[in-house]
């Protein structure tokens, strides 16, 4: 058994107190103000090193992180050049040593270091959003801060240091910490290893990594998450003819191009149920993440499927709602984050319905989303995916499919019994409600990463982005008093780490 250490008393209530004067008086300003820069990432915006909006957040970051003068941090702003000699997407990074409590506890002898993480950059604006807001006109509404990368996660770094602040302030002893704020992990962090492995020696033996780029079940209580999906995506592309045809006088004899896509999907997806058809998209579902599962549904019921903006029409004097997969709580949770699913987010070759003649369209385009199962490997996926969609196709037509991305999905390592007493007391202490675990649908590249690279290490992976936060959509927000409670309890369970 690990011999833990003595831990200089520490005061929730001061604590969090702590937490939220820093969030009122400088954190949400600072958040204001970084809502307003449209920095999107390097997928959407493929002049972002001439644009400079990278460059302006992440730099704003550093000088608010300055200027709050933490006891012995150190901070620098990081830039590489690729294979070619063009630069990366920078990225922030601090540190501070182990340090004593002020009662004499000493500082951690193990050496450990805890890693914690977030992004600065965006996803681009999307439709939708209320006629009172925007992704760049930040509003503070109902306790909720509106606005598009205020939640995922431009939130994380300023929280990060608030809850350093919070324990430096009570002269809490605590173990090494350093921080990588990336930007590029809207695209998949296609620019983080290289950075990961030149700064490896200074990272240190990583024993504790803290992700805020997460979800919550609700705001009621702490949540670690458990699993991510892995994705793979790509554009799939059906051409038929050279040039739009009057369809009076082709339809009936040439194909649609839209009719063969729907044959290719069919080889991918059961479009009745939404079942993805290969067998190696899918992988079992460990037993103890099934146990995990009937206990959060036990927690969050039907709201697991209540919480979305679900269509609605009046039939005949009754409000009829567009139905979920399933209203079973436990099958809810398995489909978000254990199996595998297809999502068509983007489309090209159409007009708009303005302009839309009768003429049969040369080519359909569609870009695809594929959530994949934790322990699936994504690469592995995208040569599979292009093969099956590619091979004989309709009418001789021309299928191609060129993969944009692929990331593995995580699994998260055994709980050491120090890591769940501390989440437990924490999540008591700031919520007065114990600690829930869920699965995650999403994919942060970073974790299968820090996993394989630290295996040793336990996985705080949590976040604010709780029910119809809507990252990525319209009307994205932060809750902020979530957002306060979860910073007190990072820092508490920082403290605590043996």
């Amino acid at each position: 058994m690990n011999a833990r250490l003595p831990h200089t008393a520490l005061d929730p209530a001061a604590l969090q107190a702590h937490v939220e004067s820093s969030w009122s008086n400088t954190i949400v300003p600072e958040l204001v103000r970084y809502i307003e820069v449209p920095a999107k990432s390097p997928a959407f915006d493929t002049d972002w090193a001439s644009h400079g909006l990278l460059d302006r957040v992440l730099h704003s970051a550093a000088d608010w992180v300055r200027a709050q003068h933490v006891e012995g941090l150190t901070l620098e702003v990081i830039q590489l050049d690729d294979a070619h000699g063009k630069p990366r997407t920078p990225v922030l990074f601090f540190e501070v040593p182990a340090t004593a409590g002020r009662d004499g506890t000493p500082a951690p002898a193990s050496g450990q270091t805890v890693l914690m993480y977030g992004h600065l950059d965006k996803q681009p604006e999307f439709t939708g959003w209320r006629s009172d807001l925007g992704p760049w006109t930040p509003k503070i509404d109902d306790g909720k801060l509106y606005g598009r990368g205020g939640a995922d996660d431009g939130y994380a770094v300023y929280a990060s240091i608030a809850a350093l602040q919070a324990l430096k302030a009570q002269g809490v002893a605590h173990p090494r910490i350093v921080g990588l704020i990336e930007t590029c992990e809207e695209s998949g962090s296609g620019d983080l290893l290289p950075y990961v492995d030149a700064l490896r020696a200074r990272l240190g033996d990583v024993g504790l990594v803290i992700c805020l780029d997460s979800g919550a079940g609700n705001y009621d209580q702490l949540w670690l998450t458990t699993s991510l999906r892995g994705m793979a995506s790509g554009v799939l592309k059906v051409e038929i003819l050279t040039e739009g045809i009057h369809s009076g006088d082709a339809s009936g004899l040439v194909p649609s191009s839209f009719r063969i896509m729907r044959q290719v999907l069919d080889r991918l997806e059961d479009s009745a149920t939404g079942r993805l058809l290969p067998a190696s998209f899918h992988c079992e579902v460990p037993m103890e993440r099934v146990t995990q599962a009937k206990a959060t549904a036990a927690i969050l019921g039907d709201e697991l499927y209540k919480r979305f903006p679900w269509a609605h029409y009046d039939c005949g004097g009754a409000t009829m709602f567009a139905l979920p997969t399933t209203t079973d709580p436990v099958e809810a949770l398995l489909n978000r984050t254990w199996r595998p699913t297809l999502s068509v987010t983007g489309a090209e070759g159409f007009p708009e319905l303005r302009n839309a003649g009768n003429v049969l369209r040369p080519y359909t385009a569609f870009k695809l989303s594929l959530r994949l199962p934790p322990l699936v490997d994504a690469p592995a996926a995208v040569q599979e995916l292009k093969a099956l969609l590619e091979d004989n196709a309709p009418y001789q037509a021309r299928v191609t499919f060129e993969g944009e991305g692929a990331a593995s999905g995580w699994n998260a390592p055994t709980t050491a019994p120090w890591f769940e007493q501390a989440l437990q007391a924490a999540s008591q202490a700031h919520f007065g409600a114990g600690c829930g675990t869920i699965g995650q649908g999403g994919t942060i590249p970073l974790m299968n990463m820090l996993s394989k690279g630290f295996p040793k290490a336990q996985m705080m992976v949590c976040g604010v982005l709780g029910p119809k936060s809507n990252a990525h959509g319209p009307n994205e927000f932060l809750h902020l008093e979530y957002a306060r409670r979860l910073t007190a309890t990072v820092a508490q369970v920082m403290a605590r780490m043996p």
